[in-house]
């Protein structure tokens, strides 16, 4: 829904939707990373990463028989 405000740049709606579309359709990457601390020391330190894309029938397996299982 777009906005009607007066102010000639104001911000545009987007949909979730659509936003959660593009995203899918062209692939994203997530990292973050977690410490875990006592007494400000830092105990433990975990890297994340995560891709993520959506899958297409129309693409073929890079696999040459059905699968890797």
């Amino acid at each position: 829904m777009p906005w009607d405000g007066p102010e000639p740049y104001a911000p545009i709606g987007v949909p979730l939707v659509d936003l959660l579309d593009r995203v899918l359709a062209t692939g994203v990457v997530v990292s973050g990373d977690l410490v875990l601390a006592i007494a400000d020391v830092p105990l433990v330190r975990i890297s994340l990463h995560a891709l993520l894309s959506s899958v297409n029938e129309r693409m073929p397996a890079p696999w040459p028989d059905s699968g890797p299982l």
